[in-house]
């Protein structure tokens, strides 16, 4: 079968972000902070990480590197706004445990190192390392698709989105 007809048939490819940190890919309801949880600031994923470098998800442009490392924002070639936040209540250690990598309007390649982050110096503090990555404009996809419960990698696709 020809896959241009498949695809007006069944409609577009959908856009793929893989896990910003290699660990365990987890319900955005298993955050402990309701403004993940609960989806405040957008649907998305968790990754318990068992490692502290940060990749971004797709190709994207760095909309606001936060100044003391603990989040970044990206605006994906596809439109979706992106946050990841390493761990909770990290904002609190001022920086200290982070290495930034990129600053706010860089372009990166899915893969590329966006910040290293010192887990146990977090863990260390008393702060979940939990890391969450959630789409800020999902009410602009009626198609979200996560894909959780397993181990994962920056090679593995956790989120596909759909217009």
């Amino acid at each position: 079968m020809n896959m241009g007809i498949f695809s007006k048939l069944f409609g577009k490819k959908l856009d793929e972000f893989c896990a910003p940190m290699a660990g365990k890919a987890v319900a955005i309801s298993e955050v402990p902070d309701p403004t993940f949880a609960e989806g405040m600031l957008g649907n998305g994923i968790a990754i318990e990480p068992s490692e502290g470098k940060v990749y971004a998800p797709c190709d994207a442009t760095v909309d606001m590197m936060f100044a003391t490392g603990h989040a970044v924002s990206l605006v994906a070639e596809t439109g979706a706004e992106i946050l990841i936040h390493v761990g909770l209540e990290t904002v609190g250690l001022e920086g200290k445990p982070f290495t930034v990598h990129v600053k706010d309007g860089d372009k990166v390649k899915k893969g590329q190192l966006l910040i290293e982050a010192d887990l146990d110096a977090i863990k260390a503090a008393g702060l979940p390392i939990i890391t969450p990555m959630v789409i800020c404009n999902t009410d602009a996809y009626p198609t979200f698709n996560t894909h959780v419960g397993k181990a994962v990698t920056n090679a593995d696709v956790v989120i596909e989105l759909g217009k």
